[in-house]
Parts: structure tokens; sequence; C-alpha cells
């Protein structure tokens, strides 16, 4: 059930980004960097969901500001995320584990800030500015943070059980 609060907005984000951070401190070194069959690394979730992140403070900004939002980012459509999220382990190839790591705790800090900084009123009282449609910023800052630290966790919990 989505949050309906800045209260439970909060609460849910550190729940589940200590989820997350206790599931990321488990992961062997050899399996960090290891791609599975389709060829995703544990670090490639990790990089992939601080990205996300610092996509919707983008936009939640862009859209604050007047300016346009891009959604999912400028050249790319909803359905066009398999290409997207492609392209984005491509650019991310080079970021090593402790980097991923860094940027995911570094957006989470900035996630966190923002939801802190806002009000009920801003989070949950109308849609999210330039976003053309309904969910409001609440509900957008949940989709990027902990909806995905939820997924990242489930992931990587099976691929340790796996050990690949």
């Amino acid at each position: 059930m989505p949050a309906k609060s800045k209260a439970e907005l909060i609460a849910v984000s550190e729940k589940e980004f200590a989820k997350l951070a206790k599931v990321l401190d488990q992961i062997p070194d050899p399996l960090r960097l290891e791609k599975d069959e389709e060829g995703v690394s544990p670090k490639d979730i990790v990089g992939h969901r601080a990205h996300w992140i610092a996509l919707f403070l983008g936009w939640y900004r862009d859209g604050l500001a007047g300016r346009e939002v891009f959604f999912p980012a400028k050249g790319y459509k909803w359905n066009d995320l398999k290409r997207y999220n492609a392209d984005l382990r491509a650019a991310q190839a080079d970021l090593g584990w402790e980097d991923a790591r860094a940027e995911l705790i570094a957006r989470h800090a900035e996630l966190m800030a923002l939801i802190e900084a806002a009000s009920d009123g801003a989070l949950y009282g109308g849609p999210m500015a330039g976003a053309r449609n309904d969910w409001t910023a609440g509900r957008w800052a949940e989709a990027a943070g902990p909806s995905h630290y939820r997924s990242a966790a489930k992931y990587l919990r099976q691929r340790i059980r796996q050990g690949t």
C-alpha cells in the first residue's frame, strides 16, 4: 500500500533503505560484478537505483521550476525502458562497486532531504508538477526510492542464494 503522508513516506523510505543496505553488506566480493543471464550484475542494480533517484529529483525540480519534464528521460519514452536501462548500464560500465554504493547512499540522502523539507501538501496535495499524470510527488518519490529498494533487495537476495 503506497504511503499517503510525509511521515509514512519517511518511514517506508528509511525502512526499505535499511533492508537494502543490510543485503548489500552480505554480497560477497566475487558476486558484486558478476553478470546474470541478462547481463546484469549486483553493481548494475545498485547503480540503477541511484540513477533513478537522481531522475526523480530532476523531474521534481524541473516541474517546480516550470521547465519541461522528460519522462523517463530526454529522448526516451516509458516503452523504451529496456533500451534506457541498457544504455544506463553501458554508461555506468566503469563504475565500481564502492562507487555505486556511494552513489546510492548519496542519492538516498538527497531524496530524504527533499522529503523532509517538503510539506504533506507538496508531497500529496495533488499531481506532481510537470508529471502529466495523477501521481503525487510523494508517489513518485516512493517509486524512485523505497519501491526500488524493495525490488533491488529481493533480486540481490536471490543472487546471493544462487551464488551467481
